[in-house]
C-alpha cells in the first residue's frame, strides 16, 4: 500500500527492489483479503472504494499470489512465534515459493532469511 501510494514510510531499499524492471514482484491474496476486511470494519482508510484496490495492483504490474495447499503445510509447520494467520500465510508462501519478502516487521526474521526492510528505520537487507 506504502509503495502504491508513494508514500515516504517506505524504504529506499524496498522501493528500489519493487522497481527493479527484471523482478517479478506479487501481493499475497491474503493481503488483500486483510485489506479487505480492515477497510470495512472502519480500522483502515484507503483511496476510494475496497473494489478499486485491484486497479492498483494492476496498474503497478503486481501478481497476485493465490494461497495453495502446500502453503498451508508450510503454516502449519511454522513454529508459533507469529500468532497473526495473514502473516504466517504470507510469510509460508515466500518461503515455499523462495521469494525475497518485504515488510515492516522484524518477527520475519524468525521465518525468512531474505527480507528486505520496508521501513527505513529497520535499515537494509
Amino acid at each position: 500500500m506504502w509503495f502504491v501510494a508513494g508514500s515516504s514510510q517506505i524504504s529506499s531499499n524496498a522501493r528500489k527492489y519493487i522497481e527493479k524492471t527484471e523482478s517479478e514482484n506479487y501481493i499475497s491474496i491474503a493481503s488483500l483479503w486483510e485489506i479487505s476486511i480492515k477497510t470495512a470494519l472502519g480500522k483502515l482508510n484507503i483511496q476510494g472504494e475496497y473494489k478499486s484496490v485491484i486497479d492498483d495492483v494492476q496498474n503497478n504490474g503486481l501478481i497476485i499470489l493465490p494461497i495453495n495447499f502446500e502453503h498451508t503445510v508450510c503454516q502449519n509447520q511454522l513454529p508459533l512465534i507469529h500468532r497473526d494467520p495473514f502473516d504466517r500465510i504470507i510469510a509460508s508462501q515466500a518461503i515455499v515459493a523462495n521469494m525475497n519478502f518485504i515488510s515492516i516487521e522484524e518477527i520475519f526474521d524468525e521465518y525468512l532469511k531474505d527480507t528486505i526492510w520496508c521501513t527505513p528505520k529497520f535499515g537494509q537487507i
